[in-house]
């Protein structure tokens, strides 16, 4: 590790796919070699950041973009093609729904398996199986096949395994999502407690209400590169950009984007043009004034269609006004 407050290090990662036309074509480019077959996909491009002890770290980025990537190299499910990670700690993981676990084997059945491949002892698990069952609450079916869970019950053990093991480091991707609000606020909750352990968390989710609540920093990644890190909120206005295509890599890189709050658009561009509107929209009045352009603004002056629980946005209105009124009310 270059710095000891370090858990996990990623330090210039790439993970580079082939991708052939056809199956044969692989075949074809073992036995001649001389010919390349395949096309290059890089899943992850020059990927650097950190993770330090006792954070909570988020890491957003639309689908597609290598946050599934990245936390299977961490965790070595998968090996990089450049680079490296350096991980101190032992690590819980939660990557896929049922991931680990045996679909014929009873809730029960598959705790023991869990612990016995994370390296615990019968006897160690036989100490944490009531606390997993009571954390888990599905009832009954725990005694059940878990081919006949459903994914929130799925969510539930998966979850409640990773976090009886005492990790040093829990690692989450979207296994919350499939969860009901009272479980979610439940492992949230755990989440804190972890924090004040000085244990450590690496978050993966598309709510980025949850990003910005209960994350320390965050890291944004879009197209397999590393786009920014920072605080939540910062790397959630960005995200919001990028999902509305109002992000320029460039200027973005050089920081000359210019302030938007408070400045309005080119003047022969609608703030309108930029949204999603009802086609079956009513347009109705007698003309005496007319809503001729309107948007939806965020704190940050970001225009888009997205509005997030917890964030404060305006909207704004252009308007001609044909005749005289007096005290003008406008609605939308």
């Amino acid at each position: 590790m270059k710095d000891l407050n370090n858990v996990i290090e990623v330090d210039h990662v790439s993970k580079i796919y082939n991708l052939y036309d056809k199956p044969i074509d692989r075949v074809k480019e073992a036995l001649f070699s001389q010919h390349s077959r395949h096309k290059e996909f890089a899943a992850l491009n020059d990927v650097n950041f950190y993770v330090k002890k006792g954070e909570i770290l988020g890491i957003i980025g639309k689908n597609g973009s290598g946050k599934s990537t990245i936390l299977k190299i961490i965790t070595n499910v998968l090996t990089p093609t450049k680079g490296r990670v350096e991980v101190d700690g032992k690590i819980a993981a939660l990557l896929e729904l049922g991931a680990g676990f045996n679909q014929e084997y009873t809730g029960i059945e598959n705790i023991y398996l869990n612990g016995q491949m994370i390296g615990f002892t019968k006897e160690e698990m036989d100490e944490k199986l009531n606390d997993i069952i009571e954390f888990a609450d599905i009832g009954e079916h725990i005694y059940q096949p878990v081919k006949t869970y459903s994914s929130g019950m799925f969510a539930r053990l998966a979850f409640s395994v990773a976090i009886s093991v005492d990790p040093d480091i829990l690692i989450v991707d979207e296994a919350l999502s499939v969860g009901d609000i009272f479980f979610q606020n439940k492992c949230y909750r755990r989440f804190e407690e972890f924090r004040d352990q000085g244990k450590t968390i690496l978050f993966v989710t598309h709510d980025m209400g949850s990003v910005v609540r209960y994350c320390n920093r965050c890291v944004l990644l879009n197209q397999g590169e590393k786009v920014a890190e920072g605080t939540p909120r910062e790397m959630v206005d960005l995200y919001k950009k990028i999902m509305v295509g109002q992000w320029d890599k460039e200027k973005e890189k050089n920081k000359a984007l210019i302030e938007t709050k408070n400045v309005e658009p080119e003047s022969h561009k609608l703030w309108k043009d930029e949204l999603i509107i009802n086609p079956s929209i009513e347009v109705y009045g007698d003309g005496r004034a007319e809503i001729i352009d309107f948007g939806i603004f965020s704190s940050g002056g970001d225009l888009g269609n997205n509005v997030y629980k917890g964030d404060h946005y305006e909207i704004r209105m252009k308007v001609k006004i044909n005749e005289d009124h007096l005290s003008p009310i406008f609605a939308w």
